[in-house]
């Protein structure tokens, strides 16, 4: 039987944190809300600490130091006890109420080899500049890593637990998850999900960064690609 972990890395969102583990909660799906506080130095921990009274299912995790988001989230699916997984950033604009469809796609998918469904944010709500610079980064990896997914940067996505633990761990893994997966084998699939405007704290990252970081990584994966073997056991007496 699948069980389901939701997975939620932070930095300094004390904001929104709270709220959004509450609209998961809202969203009336059985799961186990993992928060992973990345070395946050404002009061996300405590907030997180004040939930667990009223959310029984609220597993908090707590790094010395911030690690990045793609650190976050590795620690949580390895705590994490769920067979699936959903992933969405701590900064509220990601939509708990795409989660159970999400969910549904892939646990009553008829290809037994779909290992990930991906979030779309066809219409994002964020400002002109990260829209653009967003843009150019997907299709930068698109262009070199032909995942056929439109939005590798969406925090949203739904995988089971063991295909993202037979993954190579990298920092800004995060952003290329569905290339990696297709990389052992598996398949991808998109989904449009909603997007929200952030309403409290600020982005962790600028113009600069949503454009260039990871272009060494790209690189990476491409050589990680080409170096790939999937073995397949037929049999063990």
């Amino acid at each position: 039987m699948n069980t389901i972990s939701v997975v939620i890395p932070a930095h300094n969102e004390a904001d929104n944190i709270g709220s959004l583990v509450q609209e998961i909660v809202a969203t009336g799906l059985a799961c186990e809300i993992v928060v992973v506080d990345d070395g946050s130095t404002d009061d996300t921990h405590a907030r997180l600490l004040a939930l667990k009274g009223s959310v029984p299912s609220l597993k908090v995790v707590q790094h010395d130091r911030a690690y990045g988001q793609s650190a976050a989230v590795a620690t949580g699916i390895r705590q994490a006890t769920g067979t699936i997984i959903a992933t969405m950033d701590g900064d509220g604009q990601n939509n708990p109420a795409d989660v159970p469809k999400m969910v549904e796609a892939i646990l009553k998918s008829d290809n037994p080899n779909l290992k990930m469904v991906a979030g779309y944010r066809k219409k994002r709500d964020d400002p002109p500049w990260r829209i653009i610079s967003s843009k150019l980064a997907n299709a930068y990896r698109r262009s070199f890593l032909r995942d056929e997914t439109p939005d590798t940067g969406c925090g949203l996505k739904v995988f089971y637990r063991s295909a993202f633990l037979e993954l190579p761990f990298f920092d800004h893994m995060h952003r290329f998850l569905p290339a990696l997966i297709k990389m052992k084998g598996g398949d991808v699939i998109s989904v449009e999900v909603h997007h929200r405007p952030r309403t409290a704290g600020v982005s962790k990252y600028g113009t600069l960064n949503r454009l260039w970081v990871g272009i060494v990584d790209i690189f990476g994966v491409c050589w990680l690609r080409m170096r790939a073997k999937n073995v397949k056991i037929t049999r063990c007496d």
